[in-house]
């Protein structure tokens, strides 16, 4: 018969728990030596003592449609500006005039005089502003008028001729969606940036800053960022065709979509600003009913169809002169409703901003045929668009 030990079974498990450590230390070497052994055998492929950098492939001459481009940056950046809008504010301590950065965008050398073309909305609000040019020196500028309806405005800065380089000018009724184009601006204040791209529309209109419609602009997938508004939008000639103004996106970064205003336009009311100081805006010398009324008037049966109704003719102006009757009060005290505006040689005119864009295109002299809505009949009248009063 055994008899039980205790002592013998704690050695037992001793034995058996020095046995288990040493096998798994004899395992761990094993291992370590096994790794050794491949990275011995692998660092010849992984690392070459004798490598050198590696021949370059000759490039050959440019594409030429990149040495186009190439040319046509390097030609025209010289024109295309820096602008930063400032506002003067006086410092409580010490009463000293500071100049604070409210915004940046681009601008256009438009002669050799100095003066600066870019759009209202660039320097909207600001009380200064500072051109900097192609070589990085910056001039102080003043304004010399804007046109927000149009969104531009003229700056001149007081700069050496040697360095002004006018942009060459060229035309946008004739041209054609596909073309390529080409814009240069200051995009997040990245000076003298260049993106290209095509017409992708023509005949667009957008809003100015003014709220009136800004018809036939262009529109172009090229790249137009913050920044770049303002800025260039070029031919493949290197031709100003548009001064870039505006983007679609929801988060005021470029999406694809952007709108420059047409050349044409510019040089319309670039030289007026220039040689007067002031814009000429044609007009009808009326002063109309909101279109909101004349809305609620229709639905409730009192006008038998949409238009502009005229509320007021000035004395002397062109409607009063083409026997445009205003709204008014009879001998019992009813309104009766004036001429109603619905067409302007031809093109139906439903509300105001139909009859902004049909005269967007107008000048100060120009003959126009007005169709009003008058006592149940239609009549057409002509008149000789006339200056309108400078708003301040």
């Amino acid at each position: 018969m055994r008899r039980h030990v205790p002592g013998c079974v704690a050695t037992s498990r001793r034995r058996s728990g020095a046995a288990h450590n040493w096998l798994v230390l004899i395992l761990l070497i094993l291992t370590v030596l096994l790794v050794i052994q491949m990275m011995d055998g692998v660092s010849p492929s992984l690392f070459n003592p004798d490598a050198t950098p590696r021949a370059v492939t000759p490039r050959g001459n440019l594409a030429e449609d990149e040495q186009s481009t190439i040319e046509l940056f390097e030609s025209a950046s010289r024109s295309v500006v820096h602008i930063e809008s400032l506002s003067v504010r006086q410092d409580r301590l010490s009463f000293n005039v500071l100049e604070i950065p409210k915004g940046t965008g681009s601008g256009i050398i438009w002669d050799a005089d100095g003066h600066v073309v870019t759009n209202y909305h660039v320097i909207e609000g600001a009380q200064a502003a500072r051109v900097t040019l192609f070589d990085d020196s910056a001039y102080d500028a003043r304004l010399v008028e804007k046109h927000p309806d149009k969104d531009i405005a003229v700056l001149k800065i007081d700069a050496p001729r040697s360095k002004l380089f006018p942009i060459s000018v060229g035309e946008s009724h004739d041209l054609r969606v596909g073309q390529k184009v080409f814009a240069i601006g200051n995009p997040f204040g990245l000076d003298q940036s260049l993106t290209t791209g095509v017409i992708s529309g023509l005949g667009r209109t957008i809003k100015a800053a003014s709220g009136r419609p800004i018809s036939d602009v262009i529109q172009t997938d090229a790249a137009i960022n913050p920044g770049n508004s303002g800025g260039a939008l070029l031919d493949s000639a290197g031709r100003l065709i548009g001064v870039n103004t505006a983007i679609v996106s929801p988060s005021g970064a470029y999406a694809g979509v952007g709108f420059a205003i047409p050349i044409d336009v510019l040089n319309v009311y670039v030289p007026q600003i220039i040689q007067t100081g002031s814009v000429e805006q044609p007009g009808l010398g009326i002063q109309i009913v909101p279109d909101s009324v004349v809305q609620r008037l229709v639905k409730d049966g009192r006008l038998q169809q949409p238009g502009v109704l005229v509320l007021r003719v000035f004395a002397n102006g062109a409607a009063s002169k083409a026997g445009i009757l205003p709204t008014r009060e009879s001998t019992r005290g009813r309104t009766v409703w004036g001429d109603l505006i619905i067409a302007v040689d031809m093109t139906p005119v439903e509300r105001l901003t139909d009859l902004y864009k049909a005269l967007s295109d107008r000048k100060v002299g120009d003959k126009i045929s007005v169709t009003v809505f008058r006592d149940g009949q239609e009549l057409s009248v002509s008149l000789v668009l006339q200056p309108l009063p400078k708003v301040e």
